[in-house]
């Protein structure tokens, strides 16, 4: 379609380290999963002890949320082999914080759970390439995994009219995000089967729907992206924003249902079953909202506080998607001041009525196998 848009061009997380210090559910999700990764080492075939183990985080952001994780399945590794080297690639798009993940990983923030030292034989590299794409040579990689990235489609097929996600879509709009995200989940998982060595395993984590149509920031409260909406388009009703603006936020979205993740692993017919991957287990779960969780066991924080703790993990993913939207003509100091003005609404909303706001998140967990 002729306003479709790459992503790879157009998004990125908010950087500096605020992703992952604003994003704690994120985290969680990735540590309460970690038992699927150790179960993925376990389940690798053996190997001569002078050919290293390769393991790949696909989509990163800037390292944080996952390193602890990273730093259990490199030691599990090293239980079952000793002395076998390792290497760690991280993906991420070209506009990712490369130079935080480096940090991160390397303990120069400040922060635990460093696994790399440079005598310990533990390799370190950076694919900042979308994992839309096939990015390491053919049957090199051990285990990979995927945490809370691949909901995001190559390309945005179109605007969402009236609605700024894939949940609101309707008519055409519906259909052509549906298309792009079953032809996307296609090449994720064609890639990672090019990629695999025979018997390596894949461990994804992604944003979807559950089996109730539940999915994130939408469980049983206030639905966040229809209240993204609400104060999206307040703003075009005001002025503060052109028509255009408004109808260019879309996010590069769409959350799948476990039926749609596993179809193309249990159809015999499939290009990726006929590619060598098999569904190992499936799964869905919900991960509470922490930030919301924080105020409910708390006696003392007030409703301010919880609306100022809540927003900046929402802000910390979805803030490019609304920046990307103003024209790039508008000086960029009256873009964060809508920004601003934009995520301060949703503060406002917040603190004024707490009740049903929480960004749980929902996920599918897959385990695959390349055969």
């Amino acid at each position: 379609m002729s306003d479709a848009i790459k992503t790879a061009a157009t998004t990125s997380m908010k950087g500096g380290g605020y992703y992952s210090q604003s994003t704690r559910g994120a985290k969680d999700v990735i540590d309460n999963a970690a038992d699927m990764l150790l179960d993925a080492v376990a389940g690798l075939p053996d190997a001569g002890s002078d050919e290293p183990a390769r393991i790949a985080d696909f989509g990163a952001a800037d390292g944080g949320t996952s390193k602890r994780t990273i730093a259990a399945t490199v030691a599990a590794i090293r239980d079952r082999w000793p002395g076998r080297q390792v290497q760690v690639t991280y993906t991420d798009l070209a506009s990712n914080d490369w130079s935080q993940l480096f940090k991160t990983m390397q303990g120069l923030d400040g922060s635990d759970n460093t696994y790399w030292s440079p005598a310990d034989g533990v390799f370190v590299q950076g694919v900042g390439i979308g994992f839309h794409h096939q990015l390491m040579p053919d049957a090199t990689l051990d285990l990979g995994f995927s945490a809370t990235a691949m909901h995001y489609v190559s390309e945005r097929p179109c605007q969402i009219t009236g609605h700024v996600h894939h949940v609101g879509a309707t008519g055409d709009a519906l259909a052509a995000f549906d298309r792009q995200a079953a032809e996307d989940w296609e090449r994720i998982l064609l890639a990672r089967a090019a990629e695999l060595r025979t018997g390596g395993r894949l461990v994804i984590m992604s944003f979807g729907k559950d089996e109730d149509g539940w999915y994130l920031g939408h469980t049983g409260g206030v639905n966040m992206f229809d209240t993204f909406e609400l104060h999206w388009k307040a703003l075009a009703d005001a002025g503060v924003i052109t028509s255009t603006e408004y109808d260019a936020a879309t996010f590069a979205q769409v959350y799948r249902t476990p039926g749609e993740f596993t179809a193309p692993l249990t159809d015999e017919t499939s290009r990726v079953h006929k590619a060598g991957l098999r569904l190992v287990s499936a799964h869905t779960g919900q991960t509470k909202c922490p930030y919301r969780a924080a105020f409910e066991d708390s006696e003392t924080m007030t409703p301010r506080e919880f609306a100022r703790s809540y927003i900046p993990t929402l802000r910390s993913w979805s803030e490019t998607v609304f920046a990307n939207a103003l024209d790039t003509a508008r000086p960029a100091s009256e873009r964060a001041a809508i920004a601003d003005r934009f995520y301060q609404a949703y503060e406002d909303m917040v603190a004024a009525d707490p009740d049903g706001h929480a960004m749980d998140y929902v996920h599918s967990y897959l385990a695959i196998e390349k055969v």
